[in-house]
């Protein structure tokens, strides 16, 4: 697995910088924004070092529809019920901010801070 030893999302995944996790297993990290959006914000990153959307071809079509497919699980379990937003910002002009690929959803009651 490819990591960037400079990137803030690998060192999260190496337990270099402490988060507030909400799933982990092999291929996927998920944890809480540290500045939330809306009361429940969440980042699914995959492990491995992907700056964004741009660089991910074939071969990573599974790992991108099992982030997809985890999502709706843990809003339920961190107790939304009323819906939410997915958002995947890629490169500079996209509002990508952190160069490794990552998943928000976003959900929980109104008003959010932005969204």
């Amino acid at each position: 697995m490819s990591a960037d030893p400079h990137c803030i999302f690998c060192k999260i995944v190496a337990g270099q910088i402490p988060s507030k996790k909400v799933y982990e297993d092999d291929e996927l990290l998920a944890f809480h924004d540290i500045n939330p959006w809306a009361p429940v914000h969440i980042l699914i990153i995959p492990k491995q070092h992907i700056v964004s959307m741009a660089d991910v071809n074939e071969a990573h079509a599974g790992m991108l529809g099992r982030m997809m497919a985890l999502s709706p699980r843990l809003m339920l379990d961190l107790g939304v019920t009323g819906g939410f937003r997915h958002v995947i910002n890629t490169g500079r002009d996209g509002m990508q901010e952190v160069m490794h690929l990552h998943l928000h959803v976003m959900g929980g009651p109104r008003p959010w801070l932005k969204g």
